[in-house]
């Protein structure tokens, strides 16, 4: 990226020395970014999905030191055309690895505005209006989802998030004593409970807590990737004999690498049955994408026995068009919450008689992130949300038709929701045919027409098709299968 000619920046930017852009040039250069926005978005689908360069290329262009005067935004958004070389784009029809997101043009616009007014909802005092809608906004998507009264809402960031502030509050109920004293003198070693599909954020969970990874008991799965309650039940009691505490069980509505739906009721009723003092074992249910899925009135089943969980996670950045940056956490009780993170310094008394969120997790800075899921929900309401969701497990059943029928790919696990885990098959040796398909992942990527991931199930190479993103139309679908034939077919030799 070239650097300017300071005297040419002279003359076209005589930004103040002291304070901010005048709001006539924010109106004027606004414009200009909303049409870049706006543009970005018509062309995204003609770009390759995957950014052809190596390390260390982009950070080349760049000028290794800040700008002495300030330069105008007329070069600034030139420039960011020139970093597009170096952008993955996750907005895009074709992108189907991980799980496909979308910044819709209502969360965009939401962004915008939650930037100008630049909120700090730590306290319902310093921000009643965020505070109230983030009350609203949360209980909305839970009678979207179908999930209780009972569940009260807060937003965080990510599902890691989530997780973290939901297992504290367990490890607190059920050692009491650590808020205050710390893991050092606690003499009974914890335990949580998740099946081998589980998403890593539960390990870096209990990393963090202190519980460490040993404090991870992975559970049998059956042959569609589920937690066996059986095998969780029999892990549980072998703990207890061992003189392990149970401490949590995480479900998974949605597994991060087959998208597997674990049996919520069955393992809920193994929690109750294995109490720890007068609870149940708590049970939280990661829906981080799967659960958004209960929108659709059809899919609702896929939180059948959520209602019976102490705590629920969804990522409205995941499935349901808003820019990422937001997950919402349900708790059934969130005195469970305050007595992990409510904390009162002189600095933040107040007498106001409300909820502070910042007694429902461990930041005190907080962004205004209701206000994106917000507009998401009011522009495309139920009914909208809903038909979309019903689109892309549409096209997913599309694609595991085709690998169901195709003589040359096998699909690997059920397509309960939006996901298709597939393979090649070459009739060669295990070793060589995870070889090719990793091969052919590449080779896909390569061709800039769609990006896809891969995983291992059962221990061997599995490549994924997430469809998840507004734009993605059958067209996109067909002609990345077109892609993914084609190159298999190269690769028989």
């Amino acid at each position: 990226m070239p650097e300017h000619d300071p005297q040419q920046q002279a003359r076209q930017h005589a930004a103040p020395l002291l304070g901010d852009m005048p709001t006539d040039e924010l109106r004027r250069h606004g414009r200009a970014a909303l049409d870049w926005v706006a543009d970005y978005l018509d062309r995204v689908g003609d770009l390759p999905v995957l950014p052809r360069v190596g390390p260390g290329d982009i950070r080349r262009r760049l000028p290794s030191s800040p700008p002495v005067r300030g330069e105008p935004v007329e070069a600034i958004l030139a420039d960011l055309d020139r970093l597009l070389d170096g952008v993955t784009h996750w907005n895009h029809p074709r992108f189907f690895a991980y799980f496909a997101i979308t910044g819709s043009g209502p969360g965009i616009l939401a962004e915008l505005v939650t930037a100008a007014l630049n909120l700090n909802p730590m306290l319902w005092r310093t921000a009643p209006a965020a505070t109230e809608l983030e009350q609203v906004v949360t209980d909305w998507l839970r009678q979207l989802l179908g999930l209780p009264s009972a569940f009260r809402g807060v937003i965080f960031d990510t599902a890691s998030t989530s997780t973290l502030v939901a297992l504290a509050a367990a490890r607190e109920r059920e050692l009491p004593g650590v808020r205050e004293t710390g893991l050092a003198g606690v003499a009974v070693r914890g335990r949580v409970y998740a099946s081998g599909e589980v998403n890593a954020s539960v390990e870096k969970a209990l990393i963090t807590l202190g519980l460490g990874r040993d404090g991870l008991r992975t559970v049998a799965t059956d042959a569609a990737f589920r937690m066996q309650p059986g095998a969780l039940a029999e892990a549980i009691d072998d703990d207890v004999r061992a003189g392990w505490l149970p401490l949590a069980v995480v479900a998974t509505v949605g597994t991060t690498s087959s998208t597997s739906i674990d049996p919520l009721t069955a393992v809920a009723e193994v929690c109750r049955r294995h109490r720890v003092g007068a609870d149940p074992i708590w049970l939280h249910v990661d829906g981080a994408y799967g659960g958004i899925a209960a929108v659709a009135p059809e899919l609702r089943h896929v939180l059948d026995g959520a209602s019976q969980a102490d705590s629920v996670v969804v990522n409205p950045h995941k499935w349901l068009f808003t820019p990422i940056g937001c997950s919402t956490l349900y708790v059934r009780d969130v005195g469970a919450l305050k007595r992990v993170f409510s904390l009162a310094p002189v600095y933040l008394r107040t007498d106001d008689g409300v909820e502070d969120y910042t007694d429902w997790g461990f930041q005190l800075g907080r962004r205004f992130r209701a206000l994106k899921l917000w507009m998401v929900l009011r522009y495309f309401g139920a009914d909208g949300l809903a038909a979309r969701i019903r689109e892309h497990v549409r096209l997913a059943q599309l694609v595991a038709d085709w690998v169901d029928r195709h003589d040359r790919f096998e699909r690997v696990a059920p397509v309960p929701l939006s996901t298709v885990c597939l393979r090649a098959r070459y009739g060669v040796d295990p070793v060589e045919e995870d070889r090719r398909n990793g091969a052919l992942l590449d080779a896909v990527n390569a061709s800039g027409t769609a990006f896809l991931s891969h995983t291992q199930l059962r221990g061997r190479a599995v490549l994924r098709i997430a469809i998840g993103n507004l734009r993605t139309t059958e067209e996109d679908v067909r002609a990345t299968l077109e892609v993914l034939e084609r190159e298999a077919e190269r690769l028989v030799g």
